[in-house]
């Protein structure tokens, strides 16, 4: 055949296929997605067909999977079940119905309830968190419960690895969850799951991506929570990993990078709460409950904080997360403080903040100044201008620190902590466990780490920002259309 004719043979069909595949994309694409998730989604189809439809084979699906999602179910239906009558410690008479609705959304979303009598204490300094569970996990009689996104035996942590040595060792049950492919890749891997092989703790990969086991989902899908149980007595939840404050990366090293972080120690009956994300996790990794643990709240605490757990993430029908967020954002009446190292908000949660501004509330906004992931640090970027121009202030922390705390705060007497960043990806692909705290003792206790971040800060002004160049700019936008693809 001539060479000509099956140029034009190739050509025809090429058309074809580019022309079905952007058929296919209109009708799949937006189905059950948002329009900017599904608009970023068709552009990169249609500029690069080929690529485009590959990643979005391998990254376009946002939930895990259906067997999955089942499991997640069936553990909602049974702690609502048990925890139905349930109202340890709870002040109803005195809550303000904005934030009573909000109790029953997340109840009806996380399946887990509110409990009063909660004592909750926080520990901003990084050596001090780890060496504090590690004392927790040392007084432990029937059982210890870890699971970190990160998880690494370091010269700093080594201090928390050998109180779960001593601890396995007298007999008491190690359980341990660790995320796959957040720690596969990461220095000390093989050190620390021989470490923990050795102490006999049985532990097991979150998430896990590998396809010869027939195990797979999307990939970026991961488990970010952090938390420590010990004898449903006690728990510590919040942003750190257990990890040296630099990753042991050596680009962190060399940049001088050193993370900070909050973690808040719990005693009450909120501490069964947090023992029931960790048992949900381990069945739906493991298939098992372990025997005798079960949620089992106990009567009261140190305190008398009202507090709720708040699970979240792709398996989950809602968004969790960001439903409370919101719901917080539009409930306050004065005052919003908001620490969250990546910041990517959507389209609701940019209006709630900005119309708290139009509403007259005071509203911070603290950032790190220097970012470790390029395409977050640059989607975070692109909505400064916006958020100055709405009357939002931003604190900038100064590097070589990166900011990894995660808290949220209203008015005098509401605050979030946990491992939610205020990103898209948090909202969506991450595992993330929140915890809402009502109290103002512990909110004056939340404003005191934010009084000393922002002493540590410089702030970022509108003048500032209309300053930087144009390659800037093109860079920020580029990184916020990535962000939505989700």
């Amino acid at each position: 055949m001539d060479p000509n004719v099956w140029a034009l043979i190739i050509a025809v069909a090429a058309l074809l296929i580019d022309l079905t595949i952007r058929i296919i994309a209109i009708i799949v694409v937006p189905r059950n997605r948002r329009p900017t998730a599904a608009t970023a989604w068709l552009l990169a189809i249609y500029f690069i067909p080929y690529i485009g439809v590959l990643l979005f084979l391998l990254i376009g699906n946002p939930r895990l999977p259906r067997a999955r999602r089942k499991k997640q179910d069936l553990i909602n239906e049974t702690i609502a079940e048990v925890t139905k009558d349930l109202h340890l410690g709870r002040s109803d008479a005195e809550m303000p119905e904005s934030l009573a609705s909000l109790v029953r959304m997340n109840q009806r979303l996380g399946a887990l309830p509110l409990f009063g009598d909660n004592g909750a204490h926080l520990i901003s300094d990084y050596q001090a968190s780890l060496d504090a569970m590690a004392d927790a996990i040392r007084d432990a009689t029937e059982f210890v419960h870890v699971e970190f996104y990160i998880l690494q035996s370091d010269a700093s942590t080594d201090n928390f690895f050998r109180a779960m040595e001593e601890t396995a060792a007298r007999g008491v049950p190690v359980r341990v969850l660790l995320d796959h492919w957040a720690n596969r890749w990461k220095p000390r891997y093989k050190q620390t799951i021989a470490r923990l092989d050795a102490m006999g703790a049985d532990w097991h990969l979150m998430l896990p991506v590998q396809p010869l086991k027939g195990r797979t989902q999307r990939p970026d899908l991961r488990n970010h929570r952090k938390l420590l149980v010990v004898d449903n007595e006690v728990a510590f939840l919040g942003s750190q990993n257990v990890t040296d404050s630099t990753y042991n990366l050596p680009k962190n090293i060399k940049r001088g990078l050193h993370w900070v972080d909050l973690m808040v120690r719990v005693d009450g009956p909120v501490v069964g709460s947090v023992n029931a994300v960790f048992l949900s996790d381990w069945y739906s990794e493991t298939d098992d409950v372990p025997d005798s643990v079960a949620f089992a709240p106990t009567e009261s605490g140190s305190g008398d904080l009202d507090c709720q757990i708040v699970p979240s993430g792709p398996g989950f029908e809602a968004e969790n997360n960001l439903r409370l967020f919101l719901g917080l954002l539009y409930a306050a009446e004065r005052k919003i403080m908001i620490v969250s190292p990546y910041f990517v908000p959507d389209e609701a949660l940019l209006l709630a903040v900005s119309t708290a501004c139009d509403r007259g509330l005071q509203v911070e906004l603290f950032v790190s100044e220097e970012g470790d992931q390029a395409i977050v640090y640059h989607a975070q970027r692109s909505y400064y201008e916006a958020l100055l121009r709405a009357g939002v202030r931003i604190w900038m922390y100064r590097k070589p620190y990166i900011l990894h705390t995660k808290s949220l705060t209203i008015d005098d007497d509401v605050a979030v902590i946990g491992s939610s960043n205020m990103d898209m990806r948090s909202f969506g692909l991450n595992l993330e466990i929140s915890m809402l705290v009502r109290g103002e003792e512990f909110v004056r206790e939340l404003r005191e780490v934010e009084d000393r971040y922002r002493s540590l800060s410089r702030e970022l002004t509108l003048e500032e920002w209309m300053q930087q160049p144009l390659r800037s700019t093109v860079l920020d936008n580029l990184a916020r259309l990535t962000s939505s693809l989700q």
